[in-house]
């Protein structure tokens, strides 16, 4: 089974916030997916700004936010500071 089916699988029957956090979940450290790519992935490729949202109100540290970036490769918002996403994302190794 493909990982891509494996999450399919995974997901299925859950809300599409639910699919976002799995997804940015298993983002492997000193990588990274932009938030288009998280939609795709999640179900619906044009809820890219929804994808936004949802991370934006997430506060759980078991999911790795910083790891989502925009489609233009800038790194984008974070709840916790763009300047601590740059940070994190470097000591990572995804930038």
């Amino acid at each position: 089974m493909s990982a891509e089916n494996f999450l399919e699988a995974e997901t299925k029957g859950k809300s599409f916030r639910e699919r976002v956090f799995a997804i940015v979940k298993k983002i492997p450290k000193g990588s990274v997916l932009t938030y288009g790519e998280v939609a795709r992935r999640a179900g619906n490729a044009r809820a890219y700004r929804a994808v936004g949202n949802i991370l934006n109100a997430n506060h759980d540290p078991k999911i790795p936010c910083h790891r989502v970036i925009c489609s233009d490769r800038a790194v984008g918002g974070y709840n916790r500071g763009a300047n601590n996403k740059v940070r994190i994302l470097k000591r990572e190794g995804a930038i």
